[in-house]
């Protein structure tokens, strides 16, 4: 079972990792015209939930990779809202 936890922390790494470099495009930017609003909404919802689910399971990888990816999604969802 340990070595599936260690191919949670591993995923959660490489999806969050994989989401950084256009998060700090965007914030370094503040350039949101190229995205969607609405996906931006669900996406962040989306990613809520997952965190939520994850402290239900207890998974340490999904709450921690969730809570990164939230923060940054809220981030460029706020910028996008300000921005627009």
């Amino acid at each position: 079972m340990m070595s599936m936890e260690w191919a949670g922390y591993l995923a959660a790494t490489m999806t969050t990792l994989a989401f950084v470099p256009q998060a700090v495009k965007i914030i370094r930017t503040r350039d949101t015209s190229s995205i969607s609003l609405g996906m931006y909404v669900v996406f962040t919802t989306g990613i809520a939930l997952w965190l939520v689910y994850g402290i239900a399971l207890g998974s340490m990888p999904m709450i921690l990779s969730n809570i990164v990816t939230f923060i940054l999604s809220a981030t460029i969802l706020g910028l996008k809202l300000k921005h627009g």
